[in-house]
């Protein structure tokens, strides 16, 4: 099973950018997308084109922002909207899918903001989605990809120094919630496949910062301990282009029916 997970900065902009043959070269099971910044209806018509795939969106209150959509070709279980608070349930950041083997989570981690007016919700946001994790994982092992919005560690940015306690997405605050989902279990799949790589999924518009390659790892897939032996590879498509992101993918083995056994005993 391969999976890949994309910002794409509008769903309806990334259409127009060669985003099927793109889509064709990454041959997925499934895609999750983030920050669509569409409507449901609009999520809809632009990947209408996309055949042999059930679609799962969820879009924000506000129209044009935010938002979450996932492609699957295996039809799920069940499907989950939300964390069921309304504060952090009206921006469409989490959709998660039941499979027989494992549940799938997508998320967008609200952003701080470039004068972080948002950290405080943020901290808040990060504490309630750990604790919502916690709780599907009592059911099934966790699959959990997006744009979490925080490099972990200072190989995770190309200027490490210069944005450390300045820049949202490398507040102490955001790495500290980063910290938590760690010490909860969950694996960071790119460092554990690649602890010394340097890649990164996102670069400023600004400056050239992608062709100099001036970029943040803040797209991510976690795990559940009870899936590493099943993670094939991990890795970042900095190739491919329509987006200030590019897609970050997990090749997955399906879990054995025994470990699913030994995981509920």
């Amino acid at each position: 099973m391969r999976l890949v997970c994309w910002n794409v900065n509008g769903i309806r902009a990334v259409m127009k950018k060669e985003f099927t043959s793109s889509f064709a070269t990454m041959n997925c099971d499934i895609i999750c997308f983030q920050e669509t910044k569409a409507q449901d209806h609009q999520v809809a018509e632009a990947l209408a084109e996309i055949k042999d795939y059930s679609l799962y969106f969820n879009s924000a209150v506000k129209k044009g922002y935010s938002g979450t959509a996932i492609l699957t070709k295996e039809k799920p279980l069940s499907v989950h909207y939300d964390m069921g608070i309304e504060i952090h349930d009206q921006e469409g950041r989490v959709i998660a899918l039941e499979f027989k083997s494992f549940i799938l989570v997508t998320v967008y981690t609200p952003n701080s903001g470039s004068e972080l007016k948002r950290l405080s919700y943020r901290q808040d946001w990060d504490a309630a989605f750990l604790a919502y994790l916690k709780i599907l994982e009592k059911e099934k092992p966790l699959i959990v990809c997006g744009d979490l919005n925080v490099a972990h560690h200072p190989i995770d940015l190309a200027r490490p120094k210069a944005n450390y306690n300045k820049s949202a997405g490398y507040m102490q605050e955001e790495i500290d919630g980063m910290n938590n989902l760690i010490a909860a279990g969950f694996i960071d799949t790119f460092r554990h496949k690649h602890p010394d790589t340097i890649k990164y999924s996102w670069w400023s518009f600004r400056a050239q910062a992608r062709a100099r390659n001036v970029g943040w790892r803040i797209d991510y897939f976690l795990c559940s301990p009870a899936l590493v032996p099943q993670i094939k590879d991990a890795d970042i498509l900095n190739e491919v282009m329509g987006s200030d992101h590019c897609p970050v993918t997990l090749g997955f083995n399906i879990l054995k029916e025994a470990l699913i056994q030994s995981f509920e005993k």
